[in-house]
């Protein structure tokens, strides 16, 4: 009975410990559930605390610079109110001095007609009436050619006493001669590669609007640099251009000749005239050896921008610089007073220089006196060098004895410190390219004269009209862009839109299968691919570049670019960009790269896009000169602060930076370069041009008033013509 009763009360207390054991797992279960809810919910908060803190931060942000922008706004206001008395007081000062003027000019003919009344009176005499005795005064003979010391004096070249005139132009009285590797004057010559070549021909506009006596040397690429064209891996290829002078330049008679390798070469000239606003010419030409009298290979000296191997480059160095003095010389262009060397490749010229005033009783002080240096290049690396043996063989006629020691740095011919030693004035072209310069060539005083555009060539025709009807004279005077806060913003906007429907036709033209929207936001990029450029910096997270534009209604990015055919590294970079560009096909980023990049696409580029991008990595971009061509038509920029960009930055107000400040760090770090660009476009330009308007209106105003109206080649010029030409 009593083992009966101890089975049930087994079998009654079993169930008992497995419930409670159900119950001890489902309790503990939710205890761990109710854990992770709690740990999910405090990472929620925290992320929300975060994105709030951020929101505020950017909100605050944002409310100081509208803060800033109102008091800019206020001091360009009284800045006009000056301006407008100032141009007032000038004009009423320019109209009494003209009034003084003619009534000097009326004295002077009073003068001289008196004069010659007295004249003729004296010669109605009879001879031994006159009280003088006569002298035969013999003219002085014709200049010898550049070479001999006889044709050269201490001050200045010999001046012919009869004005030489050559297809129309003066070239007697020329006082500045322009020497550029490249020269871009317009598409359809192909003598320019990319900015230095574009920078020459917008300071022969300049120095024709400003009516310099000026000249530009450049050579003749009859293959130009290249053309360009992708294959479908988005590796570049090269074809050669096929330019033909005599349709679109002038053949001068003139025929001088160098010594390369032993060999005489003849070197020719072609002519073309760039003509100012108010009709002043400056002529530009463009130094050829494709001459019968010379043997096939130096024939295609001049051939190709460029283009060969060391050699090569040295003998069109030779080309520029020292048949380029002869070219003058051979002209009538005795007068030069300036030999303004574009960087190093034309630096040779300072060698023919010194060896017309070898009798001279200082002939490198005799040089100095002439010649202007401007380097572009902020990094050992990029300035040209030539070996002593190199140049042995090829000039061997040309280099001095007692320069020797001088002249090869290193063992080697650097053609910046050869540029730099023969020259009273050397300056970068940018205040912050003057540092680094000053910093890799210390022992020379290094100027700076920061880089410009000219407004007249770079301003689309949209805008152009619009400045015609509110600025009147800033085809004349860039300065008066200042006044582009008078331009109601509808109309600007509706300009912008002109151009940018146009910069679509244009790629439409060259790749009819590709179509944009004009009323998507649209990011430029347009400049030599190289890379320091690090134009693939904006598809460096491409997930995050698809969030971005699903959120904000769509981006639209437009490259171009050309990489030097011996750039592996650049190639392989626009290849990268290419390929990033077919990743994104499908989402809401529509992207391009237009083949063949030239002046005419450039133009439609700065001025079609709705901001433009400049990504260099600092301190190695020396000025930069695109994102001038886009402030000038109202397209603010985005870019690392390097080159100009350092001078023309107002964060909010002109465009935006990426990444530090140079004073906080002087290199760039890709990781918070490309943090800083993603969040500036999510957070503070997307919202900026999606939501306001009038805000993204005004900052477009403050481009073309703040920077447009500054950096011009108008600007520039003026500050060469001041501090190197003629102080």
């Amino acid at each position: 009975m009593e083992s009966k009763a101890r089975k049930i009360a087994i079998h009654i207390r079993t169930p008992k410990k497995v419930v409670e054991t159900h119950a001890h797992k489902k309790a503990r279960v939710h205890r761990h559930s109710h854990e992770h809810d709690t740990e999910r919910a405090h990472a929620k908060a925290v992320r929300e605390k975060e994105e709030a803190q951020e929101r505020e931060r950017i909100l605050a942000e944002t409310a100081r610079l509208q803060e800033e922008e109102r008091a800019l706004e206020e001091q360009i206001r009284l800045d006009q109110e000056r301006a407008h008395a100032h141009a007032r007081a000038m004009e009423e000062r320019r109209l009494r001095e003209e009034e003084a003027a003619r009534a000097h000019e009326e004295e002077e003919r009073a003068k001289l007609r008196e004069l010659q009344q007295r004249a003729q009176a004296l010669l109605s005499r009879k001879p031994h009436h006159i009280p003088v005795t006569l002298s035969v005064v013999t003219p002085p003979p014709p200049p010898a050619p550049l070479g001999h010391a006889e044709a050269m004096v201490p001050a200045k070249l010999v001046v012919p006493k009869k004005p030489v005139v050559v297809e129309g132009i003066p070239v007697s009285s020329l006082s500045v001669a322009y020497f550029s590797m490249e020269m871009g004057l317009a598409s359809a010559l192909p003598t320019y590669a990319g900015g230095l070549g574009i920078l020459a021909g917008d300071t022969m506009r300049s120095l024709a609007d400003l009516k310099i006596d000026a000249m530009g040397i450049s050579l003749l690429y009859r293959k130009g640099y290249f053309a360009q064209r992708f294959d479908a891996s988005g590796w570049q290829i090269e074809d050669d251009e096929h330019f033909d002078p005599i349709s679109t330049l002038v053949l001068l008679p003139h025929i001088v000749h160098i010594h390369l390798e032993g060999r005489v070469v003849h070197v020719r000239a072609w002519l073309h005239k760039v003509v100012g606003v108010t009709g002043h010419v400056v002529p530009v030409i463009f130094l050829d050896t494709d001459l019968a009298q010379n043997i096939p290979e130096d024939r295609t000296i001049t051939a190709r921008l460029y283009a060969g191997d060391r050699r090569m480059r040295l003998m069109q160095e030779a080309v520029l610089g020292i048949a380029g003095i002869k070219m003058l010389q051979a002209i009538g262009a005795t007068n030069v007073q300036k030999f303004h060397m574009n960087e190093g490749h034309a630096a040779l010229l300072t060698l023919e220089l010194y060896r017309a005033y070898r009798a001279c009783e200082d002939p490198v002080r005799e040089v100095r006196q002439r010649a202007v240096f401007t380097t572009h290049t902020p990094i050992a690396a990029g300035h040209d060098r030539f070996t002593r043996a190199l140049v042995d063989s090829v000039l061997p006629e040309y280099i001095p004895a007692e320069l020797h020691t001088q002249i090869f740095d290193q063992g080697d011919l650097n053609m910046t410190h050869l540029g730099m030693m023969f020259s009273s004035y050397v300056n970068g072209v940018a205040k912050r390219h003057g540092e680094v310069t000053r910093e890799l060539f210390p022992g020379y005083h290094i100027e700076s004269i920061t880089n410009g555009v000219h407004a007249g060539t770079w301003v689309a025709p949209p805008l152009a009209r619009l400045y015609d009807r509110y600025i009147p004279d800033w085809r004349t005077d860039a300065y008066h862009l200042r006044y582009a806060y008078t331009i109601p913003p509808e109309e600007l906007w509706q300009a912008h839109q002109e151009a940018k429907v146009r910069m679509i036709e244009a790629i439409r033209e060259r790749l009819p299968e590709v179509t944009l929207d004009p009323q998507v936001f649209t990011i430029g990029f347009a400049r030599r691919a190289t890379s320091y450029k690090r134009g693939n910096m904006l598809f460096a997270d491409i997930e995050r570049l698809k969030h971005i534009a699903a959120k904000f209604g769509g981006i639209q990015v437009v490259y171009a670019g050309k990489a030097h055919p011996e750039d592996r590294e650049g190639k392989l970079m626009m290849q990268h960009i290419i390929r990033s560009m077919h990743d994104v096909l499908g989402s809401s980023v529509r992207a391009v790269y237009v083949p063949n990049y030239d002046m005419e696409l450039a133009g439609h580029l700065v001025a079609g896009c709705d901001m433009w991008l400049n990504t260099p990595l600092r301190p190695l971009e020396a000025s930069g000169t695109s994102g001038m061509k886009a402030a000038l038509n109202g397209v603010p920029q985005c870019s690392t602060l390097d080159g100009w960009w350092i001078e023309g930055h107002i964060e909010h107000v002109t465009g935006w930076s990426i990444g530090p400040h140079p004073e906080v760090s002087k290199e760039s770090t890709e990781g918070e370069d490309v943090h800083d660009l993603y969040t500036k476009l999510e957070y503070l330009i997307l919202p900026l041009f999606t939501t306001d308007r009038y805000g993204w209106m005004t900052r477009m105003r403050s481009a073309i008033a703040i920077n447009g109206s500054f950096f011009n080649t108008q600007r520039m010029v003026e500050q060469y013509v001041l501090g190197a030409y003629f102080k």
